[in-house]
C-alpha cells in the first residue's frame, strides 16, 4: 500500500468536514434570522441561501486538489510530500469552509434584522473564501 495516497482522501474529506461545519453554522443562524423576520410579520429574505452554501466551495478546492494529488502519486511523487499536502492542504481548506460559515451566520443575521449590506456581507465572504483558494492553488503548485 502506498501511503501517499491516502492523501487523496485526505484533501476531499477534510475539505467536507469543513464545508459541513460551515454550511451548518451559516444554516443554523440563517434559520433563526427567518423565525425572527417571521414573528414580526416581515418578509424571510430568500437571499440569506447564498450564505448558508458559500462553504460548500472548499469541497469542490478539495475535490480538485484530489486530483492533483492522485495524478502525482501515479508519477511517483514523493509518498510523505503527498501526505503532508494532503491533510494540511485539507485541513487549511477546511477551516476557511468552517470560518466562511461563522461569517455567514454573522451576516445572515445582520440582512434579516436590517435588509441592508448584502454586497458588504459576500465581500467578507469572499475574502474567507480566497484563503482556500490559495491553499489549493498552491499546494498544487508545490507538488513536481
Amino acid at each position: 500500500m502506498d501511503i501517499g495516497l491516502i492523501s487523496v482522501g485526505a484533501a476531499l474529506a477534510l475539505a467536507a468536514m469543513g464545508s459541513a461545519l460551515g454550511t451548518g453554522t451559516a444554516g443554523m443562524a440563517t434559520v433563526g434570522a427567518w423565525k425572527r423576520c417571521f414573528l414580526q410579520n416581515q418578509p424571510a429574505p430568500f437571499l440569506l441561501l447564498v450564505f448558508v452554501g458559500a462553504p460548500l466551495t472548499q469541497t469542490l478546492y478539495g475535490f480538485i486538489l484530489m486530483g492533483q494529488l492522485q495524478d502525482a502519486a501515479a508519477e511517483g511523487v514523493d509518498a510523505g510530500l503527498l501526505l503532508g499536502i494532503g491533510i494540511f492542504g485539507g485541513i487549511a481548506m477546511g477551516f476557511s469552509a468552517w470560518f466562511q460559515g461563522k461569517a455567514a451566520a454573522g451576516a445572515s443575521d445582520a440582512l434579516a434584522e436590517t435588509g441592508k449590506g448584502f454586497g458588504n456581507y459576500l465581500f467578507v465572504i469572499g475574502i474567507v473564501e480566497t484563503v482556500a483558494l490559495f491553499v489549493m492553488a498552491l499546494s498544487i503548485a508545490t507538488l513536481p
